[in-house]
């Protein structure tokens, strides 16, 4: 009776444990399987070195409009951001000291006439024998100083004219005011014009740089005020001097500006192309991000295992990167299942 109970017990163990050992047989541990990788050979060219860098737009030349003398404003035509051309009249001053200096010049020149006909009547005099020499040189060191006094009245009297309506010595836009009408002129400009047909963006090149910049050198500049739209400019001077705190060169780039579209103190993104270089070139898929790190990292596939290589990104070619180090020409990078691979491992390339 007992064998017969135990009987069913032992058979059903024993047929459990036959239908495991049945699958283990069918099917094989995945860890072991090799992980299947697409690959691609990649060899060097030339890749264009563009140079990237920023920078805000400076006017072409600034011109501050002040008066040559302190002097009430009667009346100021511009505000900023206005648009003026040469010449254009934008200040007027009170003419009330004009009057008075006008005076002054005058009297200089009727003094300078009494000291003449008294200079002609000694040199009459000493030419016959009726004054001595050092009279004459008296009345002559007179009349020259009577000169002196009308030249700089008459000196005194221009620059008042001239301050009594100020104009504009150059096409520009108005980039500051600093007084209303009424207001009696200080030490600060009563206006500040700025030319901006053409205008100029000074960035910093490296040391290493700076032997493939030069005069005439060709940028292509991007505004975030415009967008995509591309706006090219000149190289038109490099700082002789290099910048002790950055190590960098200032180079200034002329942008023309027929439209006055650009204005000082716009943010631009300037583009030089600093020549060309013999690079691997890599598809942005074989390229690697370290998780962490700012680091990248290629898998190469050789005699049918991967090698992890750091590698060194240079420009974004299209879909693909140039690479300053890690990878020789003609090796076979791997572009597809990245995540199953680790150093030194087998693969199998897909079919």
């Amino acid at each position: 009776m007992k064998l017969s109970r135990i009987s069913p017990i032992l058979l059903l163990s024993l047929t459990l444990l036959c239908a495991c050992s049945g699958k283990e047989g069918e099917k094989p541990d995945e860890k072991d399987a090799k992980p299947v990788v697409k690959v691609e050979t990649v060899q060097e060219r030339l890749v264009d070195q563009l140079g990237n860098y920023t920078a805000t737009v400076e006017a072409q030349a600034v011109n501050n409009i002040s008066a040559a003398m302190s002097n009430r404003i009667k009346a100021i035509y511009v505000d900023e951001g206005m648009r003026v051309s040469k010449g254009q009249r934008l200040v007027v001053l009170d003419d009330v000291n004009t009057t008075n200096y006008q005076i002054q010049v005058d009297n200089a020149k009727a003094n300078l006439n009494n000291v003449q006909v008294e200079y002609n009547r000694a040199l009459e005099l000493y030419k016959i024998g009726g004054g001595t020499k050092q009279q004459l040189d008296q009345v002559e060191t007179q009349l020259i100083n009577a000169k002196n006094a009308l030249a700089a009245a008459q000196r005194t009297y221009r620059n008042a004219a001239e301050n009594t309506v100020l104009t504009s010595p150059i096409s520009g836009v108005v980039t500051k005011r600093n007084y209303d009408p009424g207001d009696m002129t200080g030490q600060l400009p009563i206006l500040t014009i700025s030319q901006v047909q053409p205008v100029k963006i000074v960035i910093n090149v490296s040391e290493s740089e700076l032997p493939k910049v030069h005069k005439g050198m060709p940028a292509t500049i991007l505004f975030d005020t415009f967008g995509a739209e591309e706006f090219k400019g000149t190289i038109t001077m490099t700082m002789p001097t290099v910048d002790p705190a950055t190590r960098t060169f200032g180079v200034e780039i002329t942008v023309p500006n027929p439209d006055s579209r650009i204005l000082p103190g716009m943010f631009g993104r300037v583009q030089l192309n600093l020549g060309q270089a013999n690079h691997v070139v890599v598809p942005d898929r074989a390229v690697v991000k370290q998780q962490g790190s700012g680091n990248h990292y290629v898998y190469v596939y050789k005699d049918g295992k991967v090698e992890y290589h750091q590698v060194e990104l240079g420009q974004r070619v299209g879909d693909a990167y140039e690479l300053l180090s890690g990878v020789e020409d003609g090796s076979q990078v791997v572009v597809s299942g990245q995540n199953n691979l680790a150093n030194g491992k087998e693969a199998t390339l897909a079919k």
